[in-house]
């Protein structure tokens, strides 16, 4: 069943460049994003990241899942990730842990996130259709990069943490709202790049329905119109809650959702084990005529913004 908002395989060559993205603006206030996005760690927080640490998820290991039609190659490392896209502020805090041996933290893995806009586009795959009713992605008039916006690297401290600023995704049919994810280990990070390894865990993040519908009200997303899947309806999630990549979820402000949320989960992995991404669940079909997956040669760069950073 779904709900209905009304106005409201390329070769993998893991090369990825270091860059910065610049912080979104246009329809969500700036403010809300220096304060969803403030790199201090509150008592809250702290709180919410033991929560989603819990022994019990933490010993599990998470649910390999597709990685879906609109993957790409190239990632930049970098924190910021949006490249000026609208939307509500996301803060995620992603901490990785083997689970095989007693939840230490993987500190090195490189774990790259990639989704959709606020109306359901992917870079690299701009004209395909979200469904429902959206503007053409063109029409948004932001800065971003359209073969790298929404994509990126971050590699994990001493405590298996890494942290992104982004924005709350869209979402398009026939999906619920979700952001892909891959964890990397093995490699080694060269000039900026980061080659070699292997992939040990692909998954798929999630978003409480009741958070995601309020979310959808907002502008810029109350502009794409349509059916939209809920979890308990989604052809990926499973039910799982953490385990299954269920985020634990924080509201910057909770009387004002559009200053946004900040995102926590433990992802327990096994870093001897190899997924090849071709788990379980469908996820859309890319649109023909797909980029190439190596980065474009104007794409940002380390120079073009100073918050490019590892996670602390």
């Amino acid at each position: 069943m779904t709900g209905n908002h009304r106005n409201s395989n390329i070769t993998r060559r893991r090369a990825i460049a270091v860059a910065g993205g610049t912080v979104a603006a246009g329809g969500i206030a700036v403010a809300g994003y220096q304060s969803a996005f403030a790199d201090t760690e509150t008592a809250a927080d702290a709180t919410a990241t033991a929560s989603a640490t819990s022994t019990g998820e933490c010993m599990t290991l998470m649910s390999s899942v597709t990685e879906g039609p609109y993957y790409l190659d190239g990632a930049l490392v970098r924190k910021d990730i949006t490249e000026g896209k609208s939307g509500v502020p996301l803060t995620l805090r992603l901490t990785v842990v083997d689970a095989t041996d007693g939840c230490t933290p993987v500190k090195g893995a490189a774990v790259e996130i990639w989704h959709c806009d606020a109306w359901g586009y992917y870079s690299g795959y701009t004209t395909a259709n979200p469904g429902g009713s959206a503007p053409a992605e063109s029409e948004e008039g932001d800065s971003a990069n359209d073969n790298t916006y929404l994509r990126g690297y971050q590699i994990a401290n001493a405590n298996g943490v890494v942290k992104f600023e982004t924005i709350f995704p869209g979402w398009y049919t026939p999906r619920t709202c979700h952001i892909h994810v891959k964890v990397h280990t093995g490699g080694e990070k060269e000039d900026g790049t980061y080659e070699g390894g292997i992939v040990n865990y692909t998954g798929q993040l999630f978003f409480a329905d009741d958070i995601a519908e309020e979310i959808f009200t907002l502008d810029p997303y109350s502009k794409h119109t349509g059916s939209y899947t809920t979890l308990d309806n989604d052809m990926v999630y499973d039910g799982g809650g953490a385990s299954s990549g269920l985020l634990t979820l924080k509201a910057v402000h909770k009387a004002d959702p559009s200053k946004g949320y900040k995102g926590f989960l433990t992802l327990g992995i096994d870093p001897d084990a190899e997924n090849t991404g071709a788990g379980s669940g469908g996820g859309g079909t890319p649109p023909s005529g797909a980029p190439t997956g190596e980065p474009p040669s104007d794409a940002p760069s380390e120079s073009a913004s100073p918050s490019a950073s590892a996670s602390s």
